[in-house]
């Protein structure tokens, strides 16, 4: 099968490739045209995916698909944004037409659950990787950064922590759990769901955001340095699931939680008089800490002492990845 005939069969033909809102133009010419309202901006973000680096070799594609997708959608979900179309660069050691409709299906599934359309990409041969670029609109002036943090403001995360590194022992065969237990872990890693509703209905009342990729500590360290500040994380704060506390014990789900990332939930500085209205509206905010004067993120223990966390986060050149 030839790279023209693969994206017809595979890609072209679902339902996420078809024309929609923001897509004037979207897979069989040589570029996509998208459509931006006025008073808004296009906002722009690219993820890859490389076998053994950020998933495991042999992968089920149609979850593979889904977690793609999910991945690069929440970095429209930290700026605010809604999604209009996305990319797909492709590259595949061989074409197997199982390994194709799996992916294709995991793909649309994801697609069509976060209203994104496939606008075009790319298909290559050689080992396996996955590139995937989002585009989203926001209203100009109101996307989600990571440089406007304030002293005084909260510190807050839009959900449970570490759920998506506390299945990678599962994820690897490294570990088992019973269905209860490894379900929701497992669901957490393959089907990340970006939280772009939640980054809406933040816009104008955060001061700054992103999503948790490489582990909350990490993450919040780019807060810190864009916005001059300082983050202090109460460790006594983290939301921990159920799930995870059962596999790990509580040690070990805390280390999830601060540094184990594949979490794709928002991390944002929130000033306190919104808190109680977004948690009123059915907002899955947690608070976790708070923005004090200073730089760097500090980690505090029940009573307010610093403590020195085992690790930060992931690394892409200093761990060995999956």
């Amino acid at each position: 099968m030839g790279e023209f005939e693969l994206i017809r069969h595979y890609f072209a033909a679902a339902s996420c490739a078809q024309a929609g809102e923001g897509v004037a133009l979207g897979i069989g010419d040589d570029c996509a045209l998208l459509e931006v309202p006025p008073g808004e901006q296009l906002a722009v973000s690219t993820d890859s995916l490389v076998e053994a680096v950020h998933f495991p070799t042999g992968a089920d594609p149609y979850l593979l698909a889904q977690r793609a997708l999910g991945v690069s959608l929440s970095d429209l979900a930290a700026m605010g944004a809604t999604p209009i179309g996305f990319t797909l660069a492709l590259t595949l050691p061989r074409a197997e037409p199982a390994w194709l409709e799996a992916f294709a299906r995991g793909l649309d599934q994801m697609a069509r659950q976060c209203a994104a359309r496939l606008i075009g990409g790319d298909t290559t041969r050689g080992p396996l990787s996955l590139t995937v670029t989002v585009f989203g609109r926001v209203s100009a002036g109101q996307a989600l950064t990571r440089g406007g943090a304030q002293v005084g403001d909260l510190l807050c995360v839009g959900g449970c922590l570490g759920d998506g590194a506390g299945a990678l022992p599962l994820v690897l065969g490294r570990r088992q759990a019973s269905t209860q237990i490894a379900e929701p872990l497992l669901a957490r890693y393959w089907s990340p769901q970006p939280q772009l509703a939640l980054g809406q209905a933040l816009c104008g009342k955060a001061t700054a955001a992103l999503d948790i990729s490489d582990g909350l500590l990490a993450d919040c360290g780019h807060i810190a340095a864009a916005s001059g500040v300082a983050l202090l994380v109460e460790q006594a704060r983290l939301p921990l699931s159920s799930a995870l506390r059962a596999l790990l014990g509580e040690d070990a789900a805390r280390q999830c939680a601060l540094a184990g990332g594949d979490d794709y939930l928002l991390a944002f500085t929130l000033p306190a008089q919104h808190l109680h209205g977004l948690q009123a509206a059915g907002w899955p905010v947690q608070v976790v800490g708070r923005v004090a004067a200073g730089e760097g993120v500090q980690l505090l223990d029940e009573q307010g002492r610093s403590l020195t966390p085992p690790a930060r986060g992931y690394q892409h050149f200093g761990s060995s990845g999956v």
